[in-house]
């Protein structure tokens, strides 16, 4: 999965997988097409996103990623997309809460990234709205899957 990221040669993805992973085992995502995902955060905000609700505003430069595979009916696994959310400055888009999200293809493609190529991603920031402003746009994983920090 990571080889397949990379090829989007975004920083913000290099070496997700070191990151402070925050779920214990993969769980089924329904509003990431029902994939199986793992949550990642990296340096910026870890130390936040590991308290969950309790977190508050992430701190700036942020970078949060969601890896994701389905697993076919014959067993087969295959890799999904990469979602990232990353934590922009102030005014970098107020409807987003001024968090940029990107899409990754399996194939390295950039599927859609706020204010950028592809997809203008309008669909993360109104499923994350839900959230705002209590959790800052975050949306956290279900309890039973958490690594208990």
């Amino acid at each position: 999965m990571k080889k397949a990221y990379a090829k989007a040669g975004l920083r913000q993805v290099n070496g997700y997988t070191g990151w402070l992973k925050v779920n214990a085992t993969a769980y089924q995502s329904a509003t990431h097409g029902a994939r199986y995902v793992n949550n990642y955060a990296d340096s910026h905000g870890d130390f936040r996103y590991k308290m969950f609700e309790k977190a508050g505003t992430m701190p700036l430069g942020s970078v949060l990623a969601k890896d994701s595979f389905v697993v076919n009916p014959d067993g087969k696994v295959s890799i999904g997309p990469l979602f990232i959310m990353e934590k922009m400055g102030t005014g970098f888009n107020k409807g987003s809460g001024d968090w940029r999200y990107t899409m990754i293809m399996p194939n390295g493609t950039i599927a859609g990234m706020t204010k950028g190529k592809g997809m203008n991603m309008k669909f993360c920031a109104e499923c994350h709205a839900g959230v705002a402003p209590d959790q800052d746009h975050v949306m956290f994983l279900p309890e039973e899957y958490r690594v208990k920090f």
